[in-house]
């Protein structure tokens, strides 16, 4: 019994039963006008219909009286957006049709059903027009009081009933077309990529400075050397500095969502991380051949990015060891190594979201990235192709 009365207390019931009047109005009009070409308004939809703005006009408004609980979400089921081409104009047209059609139902309900409960009250009670309605040939009797309340219940069932089929029709005819499904999927794949993006920069970017700074204010605080502190706290600055510089500019990408993304950090700037590595106590030897400034944007900052989070993964795991950089531009291909000694004493760096990091950057490119130990050596390797970015 729940289940058949939660329509009633629902209040999306009545604002679709007043999407379905709305209609009326113009119905009306035009019955005032002419009684005998009830059929007009049909033909009328039609040119009416073929406006793309209409179909925007019908999508808002049927997402604020049908829908209400789907309005302004991407994944709402029935679009408000102006018609993109000619098969969304004809199924505007179709609506039209149906909901003048539908509107009709609902207007006699409205205006009968109510006015046979009326007349079965002065039926019964023989207090007015007996009869004056629908039951004009019935004679008054008090057992018809009744059928008092069945006109009304009869009128509920029809909102219900008819807010559902009017509901149904506008999904189906509203709905977005194929083409807008696939435009919306990409769109929120496309921001699914720039927050995932984004959350590797800060990542990558904070977490190496902040990993800088720890090493070298322990570094500093451990030697007891005025000179070393001066050049350790130098190097803090610095990287803070940088850090700073892209916390920046992610937060005005977040901020604006049509903000130029700013300037990014590439493998020309490698030499800044090797000495920023340096500068926090690790032994680092560098191997660059090829034409690294060539090689294309996309490539280079995500390649600097791998690099960042490589160099960020020795200082905070294993501290002050060797570390060789290797980095190779050379048959359409970027290579990019970074090796360095893997003991018990040191243990393993972490393979949290820092290496996955990797691993996507490398992937989204078309590229891979392996991680882990290799022949007594955690090892960094990542294959990045040139060809494939334009």
């Amino acid at each position: 019994m729940r289940r058949f009365l939660r329509p009633l207390t629902d209040p999306v019931t009545y604002t679709r039963w007043l999407h379905l009047l709305i209609p009326q109005a113009i119905v009306s009009v035009w019955l005032f006008i002419s009684m005998d070409t009830p059929w007009v308004p049909l033909i009328l939809a039609v040119p009416v219909g073929l406006l793309p703005a209409m179909r925007l006009a019908e999508g808002v408004q049927a997402q604020l009286l049908l829908t209400p609980d789907e309005r302004g979400s991407p994944d709402a089921s029935i679009s408000a957006s102006s018609a993109a081409s000619w098969a969304d104009r004809w199924r505007t047209v179709a609506w039209l049709e149906v909901r003048l059609l539908l509107s009709v139902v609902a207007g006699f309900a409205t205006v009968w059903l109510p006015a046979t409960t009326v007349d079965l009250v002065f039926t019964v009670t023989d207090a007015g027009p007996s009869g004056d309605w629908l039951l004009r040939w019935v004679e008054p009797h008090p057992w018809y009081v009744l059928f008092v309340p069945l006109p009304l219940l009869v009128l509920l069932a029809v909102m219900v009933v008819c807010g559902d089929l009017i509901t149904a029709a506008a999904r189906w005819l509203l709905g977005q077309s194929p083409v807008e499904r696939m435009t919306a999927l990409e769109e929120r794949t496309e921001q699914l990529l720039e927050r995932n993006r984004i959350a590797r920069e800060l990542h990558d970017s904070i977490g190496h400075a902040l990993t800088v700074a720890v090493v070298q204010a322990g570094a500093a605080r451990a030697a007891k050397d005025p000179e070393f502190t001066e050049r350790a706290l130098a190097a803090i600055e610095e990287t803070g500095r940088d850090a700073l510089d892209d916390l920046e500019r992610v937060l005005r990408v977040l901020r604006e969502s049509e903000a130029p993304v700013g300037r990014r950090p590439t493998l020309a700037e490698a030499n800044r991380l090797l000495e920023s590595a340096r500068g926090s106590g690790a032994k680092v030897d560098s191997e660059v051949t090829g034409p690294v400034e060539l090689v294309p944007g996309p490539v280079s900052r995500e390649g600097y990015r791998i690099l960042q989070e490589s160099l960020t993964n020795v200082l905070r795991h294993s501290g002050s060891v060797p570390v060789r950089v290797r980095i190779a531009v050379a048959d359409g291909w970027l290579e990019l190594e970074v090796t360095n000694p893997l003991t018990e004493s040191i243990g393993t760096p972490g393979s949290g979201s820092g290496l996955r990091g990797i691993r996507e950057r490398a992937a989204l490119l078309g590229g891979k990235a392996k991680t882990g130990p290799y022949d007594g050596e955690w090892r960094v390797h990542a294959s990045l192709p040139l060809d494939r970015i334009r």
